[in-house]
This record gives structure tokens, C-alpha cells and sequence, in this order.
């Protein structure tokens, strides 16, 4: 196990990932951790992740300087660095020519961290400090035009330090290097799969619950359907899913999911249908996040009562993953910039006094996928594009009402027909309608129309902290929208969102 020390960086999450397609595992913790609790953790290896803080002000974040001394090899990485220079006796201060983007590393000794890498590569550089003096013992190991001193190493104590980023994709070595540390460093087995994960997960469950019921709030996205599915093989009846049909789904969503859960996996559950009290309590409220308050409010009261009735549950299943965890740790103190709190985490009502089991809460998304596949999970749901749990009430701007959602779920059935049919499915992160609170003039039919327009969203993804518009075929948007317009009525018009996130998020609310 590789323990990643997080100071900060956008990147952290990057660097677990990276470690993590090299078949080893880690955990990222935030530098607060002591070592006592290093020790218990036993890792073979330990990473420090770049950070936006200097090391010399006066709030910059520190882990106990005593891990330098208990034996464990240690890369650090950008600030990393910096402060493994600066807590073993070495010198930092702010550089005279700041590297941010594009560098070229010139290798100095072609062994160790950098055995495999050409004597000249590129690398991703976003700093403003640099080293300046080398703590006893270390030696320069790369530089680059500006920075002396852009990697080191103490190999008798097996430190090393990069002051580039080797996790990025900018840095097309960086794999080879991170490779090095893990194995002829580290001397990491390449142990990390998804089949010893289901295995060790499940044994973890039973040993964790013991006979007591268990109960799964599913909403049939992967993430708690993958996490129904692990829950059931480990102790089979016990547990009970439930599944609240807010009736701000897609188009035969709940019919879909019972036939799956029901007929094919043969998980027991319970469908409860709710739509006219989520629709009564949205009534006339416009305001995104009063929706979402709503909706969370109204799915909880539901959830609730429908989970009295099953006597004798102690724990409650939920599929939190592992940027859920750091993102919300952030929320609430850690040093990671916060992106948003998450309902997973943290939102339990302490009056139903139920134990966590969060099994997937050391996964990321690709991880999930993969562990699905490993359970038997079909790919419909495998590859199901993420869905908000506020459902469409937050793809329509402005008011919702029982039209608009009826509107909305034709429009967005069109569209995922013709991008399922023309392969796209698989390729996007997102594919989705939004419909606006606006009409316009057209014509149909020779007859003058004033209706709804629709807005379309395309995004592909690595895993949504950044996203990018689809740069879909004319051909196709052209067939989406004549399809939408023909097929749907009160539409009569569609436009394409081109942006970004950032600087735009992929939903509209």
C-alpha cells in the first residue's frame, strides 16, 4: 500500500489514480495524520502531493517531520519537495523565474526514479518556489532551464524528490517514473484488482454486520447499484434496497431498474412512488438550490418512513466513493480546495440511527465500473451516464410542473436513442437535455408556433473535475434536433451548449 500525504494539490486524486492503474494500492490522507497511525497503516511506500501553499508561510500545511525517519521510501512532489528539503535541513525560497506549463527536464543521473526516461524530457512545472541549497546527503537527479534543482534523491535513505508533476498526462514519462518508485524502490506487489477487492469487501461486510438487515437507499445509478450488488453477495435477504420513484425520472427508468433488480439479479427491494408529493412540495419554486433542498428534504421523510418498516436493520448501505470522501474531508477542514459537499457523506439522520457500511469509499469511479463488471453487473448499468439525484428537476429552468417534466422526458429519450444508436454512448461522460424557460417564434406546418427550446449538453470526461463539449457530428446534431422538433410536441427549437467546465459546470443548476 502507497500512502499519498495530501497538501493540497489539484492533483492528489491524479496521483492515487495513477498509482492505482499500476495495480497497487494506496490511500490519500490528509498531513495532520500522526505517525503512530502511519505505523498502523504499514504502507511500503509514501508520496507528499504538491500543494498551492509556500513552504515558508506561516499556515503552510507540515506532516510530522519524524516519517523521514521511520524507514518508509518517500517521492515528494512538487511542494512535496519543497518541504522535504525544507524539513531535513535544506533551503527553499521563492524563485527568481517562476515555471508554470511546459519544461523540458534535463536527467543527470539516468538511474534509480529515472532509469528508462531519455537523458531530455518534458514535464508539466507549476511552481514559484524553488530548492536552493540541498538538505546533507541528497543529490541533484534533473533540472531544467530554470530550476537547478527540479529532482533529487538521498538513496541511502530512499528519498526522492520531483519538482514537477510525473502524474499529469503533460509529463508522457511520468508513468515510467512513479513505475520505478512503486517496484524497485518500493519493492510494491502488484496485488490491487477488482476480483481481491469484491473478495476482501465482502468478507469485511459480513464480518462487519454480522446478522443484522441492512438498508440501501438505490437509486440505479452504477454507484449504488454496484454497491446493492456487492452488499447482496455478501449476505443475500438481509438486505433490503430501496428505491423512491420522486417522479422526476427519465422515461420508464423505474420499470427498467425493477426488471433488472428484481427479475435478474434477484435482489429484494422495495419500489415506492412518490412523484406527487416531491411535484406538491417543488410547486412554483424556481430557485436551484431551494429545489435540491426540497427534494433532499422530501427524499429523506420518504426513506425514512418507508425504512421503519423494516424491523431489526442496524446499518445503511450507500455508495460513497473516494473523491466523495476527500472532497467532503476538504468541506470540513482538510486542505484540499472544496468542490462541494456531498450528500453521501455526512447526511444521515442521526434519528435513524443506523450504522454506515460505504464499501466502494476507497473507489473511484473507473474502479466501480470495473468492480460491477467483476460482480456480474449488466452494462447498461455498468456504463450508465451519471444522473443527479435531484433528477430532472434540475434539468428544467425555472418552475416544474407535470408538463414540463412530460416535455423534458420525451426530449431526452430522443436524444439518448439517436446517441446510443450512432455509438456515442460509451464515448461521453454526459449526454442530456435541459429545457429552458424560454419560448420562440416558428413555424409549422405554415402555421405561426410559439414554444419551448430545448438545450442539448455533451461532455466528455475523465472524471468530471474538468469537462469538455462534445464536438458531436453536424450530421447528428442535425438528426437529434429534427427528431426533438417533428417528435416532441411543444418544441420547436434546439440549441447546442458549447462550454466548458470549467469555466461553466456540466449541469445547468
Amino acid at each position: 500500500m502507497i500512502l499519498i500525504v495530501d497538501f493540497g494539490s489539484q492533483y492528489n486524486q491524479l496521483i492515487a489514480r495513477r498509482v492505482r492503474e499500476l495495480r497497487v494500492y494506496c490511500r490519500i490522507e490528509p498531513p495532520d495524520i500522526t505517525v503512530e497511525s502511519i505505523r498502523e497503516l504499514q504502507p511500503d511506500g509514501i508520496i507528499l502531493s504538491g500543494g498551492p501553499a509556500s513552504i515558508y508561510d506561516k499556515h503552510s500545511p507540515r506532516v510530522d517531520p519524524q516519517i523521514f525517519g521511520l524507514n518508509i521510501p518517500i517521492l515528494g512532489i512538487c511542494y512535496g519537495m519543497q518541504y522535504m528539503m525544507d524539513a531535513l535541513g535544506g533551503t527553499v525560497k521563492g524563485a527568481g523565474k517562476r515555471e508554470y506549463g511546459h519544461a523540458e527536464v534535463l536527467v543527470r543521473r539516468p538511474e534509480s526514479l529515472f532509469k528508462g526516461v531519455e537523458s531530455t524530457t518534458p514535464c508539466w512545472m507549476s511552481h514559484g518556489d524553488s530548492t536552493t541549497k540541498l538538505p546533507k546527503g541528497f543529490r541533484i537527479t534533473g533540472s531544467t532551464k530554470n530550476t537547478r534543482i527540479a529532482a533529487v534523491e538521498h538513496p541511502k535513505k530512499r528519498l526522492y524528490g520531483f519538482q514537477f508533476h510525473p502524474e499529469v498526462l503533460h509529463t508522457p514519462k511520468g508513468k515510467i517514473m512513479l513505475r520505478n518508485f512503486l517496484f524497485d524502490v518500493c519493492d510494491c506487489p502488484r496485488n490491487w484488482t477488482m476480483s481481491s477487492f469484491a473478495r476482501e469487501s465482502i468478507r469485511s461486510i459480513r464480518e462487519e454486520t454480522g446478522d443484522s438487515k441492512i438498508i440501501l437507499g438505490l437509486s440505479g445509478g452504477v454507484d449504488s447499484s454496484v454497491t446493492a450488488l456487492l452488499i447482496h453477495q455478501a449476505v443475500g435477504k438481509r438486505l433490503t434496497c430501496i428505491f423512491v420513484d420522486n417522479g422526476l425520472l427519465r422515461k420508464d427508468e423505474a420499470k427498467k431498474l425493477k426488471t433488472v433488480f428484481q427479475q435478474h439479479l434477484k435482489i429484494n427491494i422495495r419500489f415506492v412512488r412518490a412523484g406527487k408529493r416531491f411535484l406538491s412540495a417543488l410547486s412554483k419554486v424556481s430557485n436551484p438550490e431551494k429545489k435540491r433542498k426540497i427534494i433532499g428534504k422530501v427524499f429523506m421523510d420518504v426513506f425514512e418512513a418507508e425504512a421503519k418498516k423494516i424491523k431489526g436493520a442496524e446499518f445503511l448501505g450507500q455508495g460513497t466513493l473516494y473523491p466523495d470522501v476527500i472532497e467532503s474531508r476538504s468541506a470540513f477542514g482538510g486542505p484540499s480546495a472544496v468542490i462541494k459537499s456531498h450528500h453521501n457523506v455526512g447526511g444521515l439522520p442521526k434519528k435513524m440511527r443506523l450504522k454506515l457500511v460505504e464499501p466502494l469509499k476507497y473507489l473511484f469511479k473507473d474502479e466501480v465500473r470495473k468492480l460491477g463488471k467483476t460482480l456480474g453487473l449488466p452494462d447498461e448499468l455498468i456504463w450508465r451516464q451519471p444522473f443527479p439525484g435531484p433528477g430532472l428537476a434540475i434539468r428544467i429552468i425555472g418552475e416544474i410542473t407535470r408538463k414540463r417534466l412530460e416535455i423534458l422526458r420525451e426530449v431526452d429519450a430522443v436524444l439518448l436513442e439517436e446517441i446510443r444508436a450512432n455509438g456515442y454512448y460509451r464515448k461521453l461522460w454526459q449526454s442530456f437535455a435541459v429545457l429552458l424557460p424560454l419560448k420562440s417564434v416558428g413555424i409549422m406546418g405554415d402555421q405561426r408556433t410559439y414554444e419551448h427550446i430545448v438545450a442539448i449538453r455533451a461532455v466528455t470526461s475523465r472524471d468530471a473535475m474538468t469537462a469538455d463539449w462534445a464536438k458531436l457530428p453536424h450530421r447528428l446534431l442535425g438528426a437529434i434536433s429534427n427528431r426533438i422538433i417533428n417528435e416532441v410536441r411543444g418544441v420547436n427549437r434546439v440549441v447546442y451548449d458549447i462550454s466548458s467546465k470549467p469555466p461553466s459546470t456540466i449541469e445547468w443548476e
